[in-house]
């Protein structure tokens, strides 16, 4: 069974009679990438913000689809980052949510490391510049 970033280009190709090779013109990105996502049983990784940004140009959809796509087909969840949400918890920048949802797949230790980490970024950047 096609995973939901292959089902959301297919259906995309199908539907427009495009190439891959059509749509890594109209996204700039490579041909073989846009092969790779569109036929790659399973997404280790979620793809760079740039392939997804290429990809959703040359697939002319919004980029929030093709991500929401990648996420799932990579087995993460994405929070609700559309405008009204929010109230849930749901974080407005992408980005936020995507690693909000990655964090679920770390082990414990690895969460903890992650947390130390950021807590050590944010005891960082609330220093005033001159202790930096």
């Amino acid at each position: 069974m096609a995973n939901a970033l292959q089902q959301l280009i297919r259906e995309h190709l199908d539907r427009k009679g495009w190439s891959y090779g059509d749509v890594a013109r109209r996204g700039g990105i490579p041909r073989s990438t846009v092969h790779h996502l569109a036929t790659a049983e399973r997404v280790v990784r979620m793809p760079q913000t740039t392939t997804l940004e290429g990809l959703a140009k040359g697939l002319e959809l919004p980029l929030e689809s093709v991500r929401r796509a990648a996420a799932e087909a990579c087995g993460i969840h994405v929070y609700d980052t559309s405008p009204g949400a929010g109230a849930n918890g749901a974080a407005a920048d992408p980005e936020v949510a995507l690693l909000i949802a990655s964090v679920q797949k770390l082990s414990a230790d690895d969460r903890r490391h992650v947390t130390a980490l950021v807590e050590s970024l944010l005891d960082r950047s609330s220093r005033p510049a001159k202790e930096q």
